[in-house]
């Protein structure tokens, strides 16, 4: 009984600790915020390369890195080890190809930013809309984590997960609405170091009981899996059928397009000041990303080698739950894993991560909303009240949280991977097309833009609704009705391609060639 008090007294404190030191850090940087250049962009202009790579390092480490692909690597062996791969893989894309183009004083948003780079301010409502849609499925699944590891903190009951996911999403509003860009980015520093500890130590601890020795594991992983030769091979995930197979490659794709180009990330590179400051900011964010998604790929099979299959699908078919379960079996003098001092370390890690990841996401969702929707479009030349601006995100993220808590209350027992697949497929699908075409193809206008955003989301929601993942399957969104008829789990193979079709075509119909280009040049310079 004393060790289950030490590991939940432990656990308490730790986890107060985070919250009173994040708060304190969000209020430091509320202090200068008195215009929207402090509230939007303080983040990457001070903090420097090494805190804005930092920053963005946080942004990409989510609750979907840490706990779905530990699970899918526990229980998909070398699928799981592909989706770390594609997340180490996206951030190099984003930074090598979109980080230097994408930076331009006086941009906050992508709609400030195709406004701009396209000379027509009727793209932000369109930008605004994709915005939504990619980050509120996001927001939801990070919601109902911080809510479920809140709960198991503070060892409280099933019931009380509805109260802990509103006092989650109250933390997540304070952070955004007081301590803007710079604060969020002072949150997500702090939890690089945490989760970096953690998944460090628990690679450590997996390897240590196989001797270190890296093949010894993924041999037990393999023979804890109960898949024999097929956990070493792509497939395992989605099936070895052809449909598997073209299921696989769509993920993939979806992953690594999808999060290059989220939104809360975009906008920590808005601000960048010189190509100098982006190059040195793209090793820092990418050497702790690597780093943590091959922890991952330890724990992961750690997993499997140390629990087996049949018990990590008894606590979640999807693996959500494989990085807490494994601390008991590395903690088994403890008497369970929620009186280990491990779980307790690991568990606040995990919380440290989603709520800083909903802090980020909230702040860039609440930033479009006060920028992209009101009907008198905003130019940066355009005078307007520094107070108002500041006021208007404010009450903006106030209102994106609310509605978040709201929404997540009815969705947090169900399965999240359809959310995030909606998530990042909507990224994977309209993103791309519209960054690339509007800063490499001339002749790409607003009705490019709004052709692919209101061509591609729709068809998205369709084969969404359609597919396994919603319905006909265990772990779907609703698992015991089967009304889908598109195969794919993930509609990115059809709707990636669909989104830069869109674009192009939307961009040669009915444009007048003889109505000059906007300056493409200029953010070069800047």
């Amino acid at each position: 009984m004393s060790g289950a008090f030490d590991a939940r007294s432990l656990g308490v404190v730790v986890f107060l600790g985070f919250v009173a030191v994040s708060l304190l850090l969000c209020g430091l940087a509320a202090a200068d915020q008195d215009d929207p250049e402090h509230f939007y962009a303080g983040g990457s202009a001070a903090l420097g390369p090494a805190g804005a790579g930092l920053a963005i390092a946080g942004d990409y480490i989510s609750a979907a890195t840490l706990l779905s692909t530990t699970g899918a690597v526990a229980l998909a062996g070398f699928d799981g080890v592909l989706f770390a791969v594609a997340t180490v893989a996206s951030l190099v894309l984003v930074l090598r190809i979109l980080a230097e183009p994408l930076r331009r004083k006086g941009v906050f948003t992508l709609g400030d930013f195709l406004a701009d780079r396209l000379g027509d301010p009727s793209v932000r409502r369109a930008l605004g809309v994709t915005v939504l849609v990619v980050l509120t499925p996001l927001l939801l699944v990070q919601l109902a984590t911080a809510g479920r590891v809140m709960a198991a903190v503070f060892g409280l009951p099933d019931g009380a997960l509805t109260g802990c996911t509103v006092a989650g999403g109250a933390l997540m509003v304070c952070y955004s609405a007081v301590g803007g860009m710079r604060g969020t980015g002072y949150i997500q520093i702090l939890k690089v170091a945490v989760v970096l500890a953690a998944v460090t130590l628990l690679a450590a601890l997996v390897l240590a009981r196989y001797g270190w020795n890296p093949f010894a594991l993924f041999d037990a992983a393999q023979n804890g899996s109960g898949a024999g030769g097929a956990y070493a091979r792509p497939g395992l995930q989605f099936g070895h059928t052809v449909v598997g197979a073209l299921d696989l490659i769509g993920f993939q794709l979806t992953l690594v397009l999808g999060a290059a180009c989220m939104p809360h990330i975009m906008m920590r590179l808005h601000p960048m000041p010189d190509s100098w400051t982006v190059r040195r900011a793209t090793r820092w964010a990418l050497a702790p990303v690597s780093v943590l998604c091959l922890g991952v790929v330890v724990v992961g099979l750690g997993a499997s080698a140390l629990l087996g299959r049949k018990v990590l699908q008894a606590a979640d078919p999807a693996g959500g739950t494989a990085l807490l379960l494994v601390t008991g079996a590395l903690d088994p003098g403890a008497g369970g894993s929620r009186q280990s001092l491990l779980f307790a370390f690991v568990a606040c890690a995990v919380f440290a991560t989603t709520l800083a990841a909903v802090a980020g996401i909230t702040l860039a969702a609440a930033s479009s909303l006060a920028r992209d929707f009101p009907a008198r479009a905003r130019t940066r030349a355009a005078g307007r009240s520094s107070g108002g601006e500041i006021l208007r995100a404010r009450l903006a993220v106030v209102l994106t949280g609310a509605l978040a808590v709201w929404v997540s209350v009815f969705t947090h027992d169900r399965n999240p991977q359809v959310l995030l697949s909606l998530s990042f497929a909507a990224a994977a699908s309209v993103l791309p097309p519209v960054l690339l075409y509007g800063l490499f193809r001339p002749g790409f206008d607003a009705r490019g833009v709004r052709w692919t955003v209101y061509g591609t989301l729709p068809l998205i929601a369709v084969l969404m609704v359609s597919s396994p993942a919603v319905s006909g399957t265990p772990i779907a969104f609703f698992p015991d009705r089967d009304f889908h008829w598109f195969p794919l789990q993930t509609p990115g193979l059809v709707t990636i391609p669909a989104g830069f079709l869109l674009g192009y075509l939307g961009s040669r119909v009915g444009r007048d060639r003889a109505r000059p280009r906007p300056d493409r040049t200029t953010f070069i310079a800047q």
